[in-house]
């Protein structure tokens, strides 16, 4: 029997395709650095993705933080104005019944045949 030999892999130098220059003066090239290129496109796609769901979270927490403020500064306006509104409300209840007080006092008085002109 006789044994089936593989063959033994090259390494090949790093360039494309694992092609070498002949001349050794010339340095190897490598990809140009595009600095037109936004600061965005430069990292890789799943950095930028990661990026941007982070900062979607970030924004979400942000917005229902502001929404908590909102609704508590909210609450706080309603309760002083049921406040107002109930001291209003009160103060025009003590008016009016100073008031039907004053004209109770002053039927009474006419029934007695004391009136202003007399008792001035």
């Amino acid at each position: 029997m006789s044994e089936e030999q593989t063959p033994i892999p090259v390494s090949l130098a790093s360039s494309s395709n694992g092609r070498v220059s002949g001349k050794s003066w010339k340095a190897p090239r490598s990809a140009t650095f595009r600095t037109l290129c936004s600061t965005g496109h430069r990292s890789r796609f799943d950095e930028r993705m990661h990026k941007t769901t982070k900062h979607i979270a970030v924004k979400k927490l942000e917005t229902e933080l502001k929404e908590e403020k909102h609704a508590e500064k909210q609450r706080r306006r309603e309760i002083t104005s049921e406040r107002k509104k109930a001291a209003e409300e009160r103060r025009r209840l003590e008016e009016d019944k100073a008031k039907m007080g004053a004209r109770k006092a002053a039927r009474l008085r006419r029934k007695a045949g004391r009136t202003k002109k007399i008792n001035g």
